[in-house]
């Protein structure tokens, strides 16, 4: 039942790739938790670093097959990725050391202030321009200097860094279908160094003969991928067409599923 359930979530975790930039993260580190859950604290950080190598191959394969055109709204972004590379070095250092407490009610904790900053302040739900005013300025790329909080952040609770990276890019005045697309390119770069650092831990005490590779559930993390690939290969070839603000909200609803779910897995 535990492969099936995660072939399931893995379908999931494709159709979130493509629509929402969710490379896996908000969806597979409660999963993960709770196919692990035989690992007691261990689960979490097992959890975390399975989620990070799903959402590299996820966000690989889906800015593979992305359209060029798309990808080149991130021109002028050259310092924003190594930025965020050393950010999650650092933050995927630190969730080694952390307590599992800290860092299951901080994942819940920021998820939920996202969640309200996305719904209260102007320019995610709604426009930050009054209606038939000229935008104050073009689409652009995020600034360099949030790159590597937002690695760090990103790295340390396993969300990958869309949940930062589609608002910035929406309120930089992007749609969200490019926003969202946009955050595979920006996930994998947050997500490469984080793998690095969790395939090389000492698995825990606790996981001692689960096959683990580092702090990687490799069986978790096949069974997640063989549901997401053939989702996100399908989905960019015939993306669906979603109104903009339907989009958005929808957005906002997997942030609270995400909140939910991981408050159900808590022990």
């Amino acid at each position: 039942m535990d492969v099936v359930m995660l072939v399931a979530i893995g379908l999931l975790t494709g159709a979130t790739t493509v629509l929402f930039g969710f490379g896996g993260g908000f969806v597979a580190v409660p999963v993960v938790v709770w196919a692990d859950a035989g690992l007691g604290t261990a689960a979490l950080p097992v959890a975390t670093a399975t989620s990070a190598l799903v959402m590299v191959v996820n966000a690989a394969f889906a800015t593979a097959v992305t359209p060029r055109p798309v990808l080149l709204a991130l021109r002028g972004s050259g310092a924003l990725l190594p930025l965020l590379a050393a950010g999650a070095c650092a933050g995927a250092y630190a969730s080694r050391f952390a307590p599992p407490a800290l860092a299951r009610w901080a994942f819940v904790a920021y998820t939920a202030l996202t969640a309200l900053d996305l719904l209260l302040r102007p320019g995610f739900l709604r426009p930050a321009t009054p209606p038939g005013a000229a935008p104050a300025r073009a689409p652009g790329p995020l600034p360099a200097g949030a790159g590597a909080p937002i690695g760090a952040v990103a790295a340390f609770l396993g969300v990958g860094g869309s949940v930062m990276t589609v608002p910035a890019m929406r309120r930089a005045g992007h749609p969200m279908r490019t926003a969202t697309a946009l955050a595979n390119p920006l996930t994998l770069a947050v997500a490469l160094p984080a793998v690095a650092v969790s395939l090389t831990a000492s698995p825990p005490p606790a996981a001692t003969g689960s096959g683990l590779v580092g702090l990687v559930d490799p069986y978790a993390a096949g069974a997640l991928l063989l549901g997401a690939l053939p989702v996100i290969a399908v989905l960019r070839r015939r993306p669906p067409r979603i109104p903009d603000r339907v989009h958005a909200c929808a957005y906002l609803a997997l942030l609270g599923l995400a909140i939910l779910a991981m408050l159900l897995t808590g022990g």
